[in-house]
């Protein structure tokens, strides 16, 4: 079995969509933290100009899964028209 994953996943709303966001990053954290393999997964940092999404997946096959899930699916749909700039993620 691989080892934890640590990420970062950051969005930059557009402006005046910052509540829209939220909300959507609000549901999708509900769903998520249910999912197999889910460790961590909440909002580290939310302001104006960005969101900070602090994951942690007890394997590489979790979050694989994740990144085919519905949840995520939704997430992306919800946020297509209220970002700035696509998100960005990093492994921390």
């Amino acid at each position: 079995m691989s080892a934890p994953l640590d990420l970062q996943a950051i969005f930059i709303p557009n402006d005046g969509e910052f509540f829209r966001v939220k909300l959507a990053l609000e549901i999708a954290i509900d769903e998520v933290v249910n999912e197999p393999g889910c460790l961590r997964y909440e909002l580290t940092e939310a302001t104006e100009e960005r969101f900070v999404l602090t994951e942690r997946w007890a394997s590489q096959e979790d979050l694989d899964k994740h990144a085919k899930g519905t949840a995520l699916q939704d997430l992306n749909e919800s946020l297509s028209a209220l970002l700035a700039e696509p998100a960005t993620f990093k492994q921390v």
